[in-house]
């Protein structure tokens, strides 16, 4: 193997660590300020390692807040808001795809539309109608709009694309051995689609778990917060515990994490695969 092969090999996986240690970098420095003291984490010059490790900031971090209450409120909503897109982005997908009836493209770009539609564009309509049905201060405002909000839109494209690369052949043959619409949708097409739904599983997980601004509209009672808006309960009129507030938002982002680990294979493969159909 020659010189030029070898660089060509090699430069190309250094700008990718060079890189990949550039977006690492903001969140080393947040998980080693969970272990310093108050003092440490605003020394001039910058002290990136601790003078000793200091476990008292997640101490604080679940006893300073109910983060265990918390935790349990947003996975429930990201539950929730995942369960809905897994059920209802395929269904919609696949009528799109697979039925031909009259109006369907058109019905199709109507519905890409609505993402052209600002979130800020619908907060007022959409919290006057919640408050008419008597939901506010409960989870339901938060699982519906992910459920039937202009987020399916994106979802229900990426499936869509998704299924129009299955060979026709495979539900025709199907249709023809007296196979219904739903037997093909369910045991033939849907099982082919898993990584494109743990694709967008993983990202309506992660919009429900970072979500701030539903949770901050629509939920008054401090016993249903998210944690998301329990991490701002560490920065007081007068004062932030910066020590508590670092460990807190790294337990807050661990688990996103440890998720995109067990599912990055799929992940990667039903983004690849829908981009290219």
């Amino acid at each position: 193997m020659d010189n030029s092969s070898i660089v060509k090999k090699i430069v190309p996986h250094i700008i990718l660590i060079l890189f990949g240690l550039m977006f690492l970098a903001p969140f080393a420095w947040l998980l080693l300020t969970t272990f310093k003291t108050e003092d440490e984490i605003f020394v001039i010059p910058i002290q990136w390692f601790p003078a000793e490790l200091i476990w008292d900031n997640y101490v604080n971090a679940v006893s300073m807040i109910p983060f265990v209450q918390y935790t349990m409120n947003t996975i429930v909503i990201a539950i929730l808001s995942v369960a809905g897109v897994v059920i209802l982005s395929p269904l919609v997908a696949y009528g799109f795809s697979r039925i031909d009836f009259k109006g369907r493209n058109v019905l199709f770009v109507f519905m890409l539309s609505t993402l052209m539609l600002p979130m800020q564009v619908t907060m007022i309509p959409l919290y006057v109608m919640f408050n008419n049905l008597g939901m506010l201060d409960s989870y339901w405002p938060l699982v519906l709009t992910a459920w039937f909000g202009t987020g399916i839109a994106y979802n229900v494209f990426m499936i869509r694309q998704f299924f129009n690369g299955i060979p026709y052949e495979l539900t025709e043959s199907a249709r023809i051995d007296g196979a219904s619409e739903f037997r093909i949708y369910s045991q033939i097409v849907l099982p082919l689609a898993k990584p494109a739904l743990l694709t967008i599983g993983l990202f309506t997980f992660l919009n429900a778990w970072s979500d701030f601004q539903g949770p901050l509209i629509y939920l008054n009672n401090q016993d249903s917060w998210t944690l998301s808006i329990g991490l701002k309960q560490f920065i007081r009129e007068n004062s932030v515990a910066w020590g508590p507030l670092m460990a807190a938002a790294t337990l807050f982002t661990v688990p996103i994490i440890i998720m995109y680990f067990f599912v990055q294979k799929k992940f990667i493969e039903g983004i690849s695969i829908t981009g290219m159909k």
